[in-house]
C-alpha cells in the first residue's frame, strides 16, 4: 500500500525523499506545490488536495507546522474528519502540546481510526541523513506496524508508551538540546568578548568530552556567524514555550529553559525567526 506524506517543510521534505529512495511507494501533498517537485523527481505521486491522500494511502504521516494546520488537513471539526480517518493510520510527526495530541488520538479512535504519536528528535542535516530518533506512542498493533514504515528516516526508533508519552519525551529531549545549544552560543560571546582565538576554542571543545554532533554542527555556524537554517529560531521558540507550558501542568522546575525562553524570544523580535536557533548569539550581543 502507498503511504502519505502530508508535509513538506525543512524537515519534512528530506523525510519523504528518503522513503522514496527507500521504495516506499508515497503520495505527498505540501501547502506550497513548489517542495513537492524534489519528490515528483524521485517517483512519489503528488496529491492536488489533502483528501486525495488518504484516498490513496492507508498510513498518512503528518509533518506539520502546527495544531491548526493538522486540524484544517484533516478535517477536524467538520464531517469530513470521520470519512477521512475511518481505517487509516494516522501519524503525528510534528511537535505540538500533549493535550492536544491526546484529544485528536481520542477523536480518531472514535471515529474508527488509529492513530500514532511518532515526533522525531533531530534537525534538517540529521533528517537529510536519515538518522532521525523517532519516539512512538500509541496502541501496540499500529505502532508495531509503523516502525518499519518508519526506518528509512530513521535511525531508531522507540517505543516509549500511550499516547502522549511520545510528546513529553520529545520535550525532555529539547531541554537538553536547547540549553545545550544557548550554552554554545554564549560560550562563543564570551570568548569573542575576551578576544580569544575561536579557532583555538573549536580544537579545545572538539577534543574533549563536551564535544558532540550537535556542537560539531553548530560551532561552525556560531564561529562564521552562518545561520543557515537547520533548526529554525521560530520552531526552537516553539518547542520553548510548549516545554515551559508542560512544565508547569507537572509542577517541574525549568530554571535554565525559563531563561533560554527569554533568549529565543529576544531573537524572534529582533527578525531572526527563520535563522538557525545559533542566531540566538545575536540576542547576547
Amino acid at each position: 500500500m502507498r503511504v502519505g506524506f502530508v508535509g513538506l517543510g525543512v524537515m519534512g521534505q528530506p523525510m519523504a525523499l528518503n522513503l522514496c529512495r527507500a521504495g516506499t511507494p508515497l503520495v505527498v501533498w505540501n501547502r506550497t506545490p513548489q517542495r513537492c517537485r524534489p519528490l515528483a523527481a524521485a517517483g512519489a505521486t503528488i496529491a492536488a488536495r489533502p483528501a486525495e491522500v488518504f484516498e490513496q494511502a492507508g498510513t498518512v504521516l503528518l509533518m506539520l507546522a502546527n495544531e491548526t494546520a493538522i486540524d484544517q488537513v484533516l478535517g477536524r471539526g467538520t464531517p469530513a474528519f470521520g470519512g477521512l480517518v475511518r481505517d487509516h493510520t494516522i501519524v503525528h510527526m510534528g511537535t505540538t502540546s500533549a493535550g492536544y495530541s491526546a484529544s485528536l488520538a481520542g477523536e480518531i479512535a472514535t471515529a474508527g481510526g488509529s492513530y500514532v504519536e511518532s515526533p522525531v528528535s533531530g534537525s534538517r542535516v540529521p533528517a537529510e541523513k536519515a538518522e532521525l530518533v523517532a519516539m512512538l506512542a500509541g496502541e501496540p498493533d499500529p505502532v508495531h506496524r509503523l516502525r518499519p514504515v518508519l526506518a528509512p528516516m530513521c535511525r531508531q526508533t522507540v517505543v516509549v508508551g500511550p499516547v502522549p508519552q511520545a510528546m513529553l519525551m520529545k520535550f525532555a529531549t529539547n531541554v537538553f538540546l536547547i540549553t545545550q545549544v544557548t550554552g554554545l552560543a554564549e560560550a562563543v560571546h564570551f570568548a569573542r568578548r575576551h578576544g580569544l582565538d575561536l579557532g583555538l576554542l573549536r580544537g579545545v571543545l572538539d577534543a574533549g568530552q563536551m564535544a558532540s554532533g550537535i556542537s560539531r554542527v553548530k560551532l561552525p555556524k556560531l564561529i562564521d556567524e552562518e545561520f543557515g537554517v537547520q533548526a529554525a529560531i521560530a520552531d526552537v521558540l516553539k518547542n520553548n514555550q510548549l516545554i515551559v507550558a508542560a512544565a508547569r501542568v507537572a509542577a517541574a522546575r525549568t530554571p535554565l529553559v525559563d531563561v533560554c525562553l527569554e533568549l529565543y524570544t529576544r531573537a524572534q523580535e529582533l527578525g531572526l525567526g527563520a535563522a538557525d536557533m545559533a542566531a540566538v548569539v545575536r540576542a547576547f550581543e
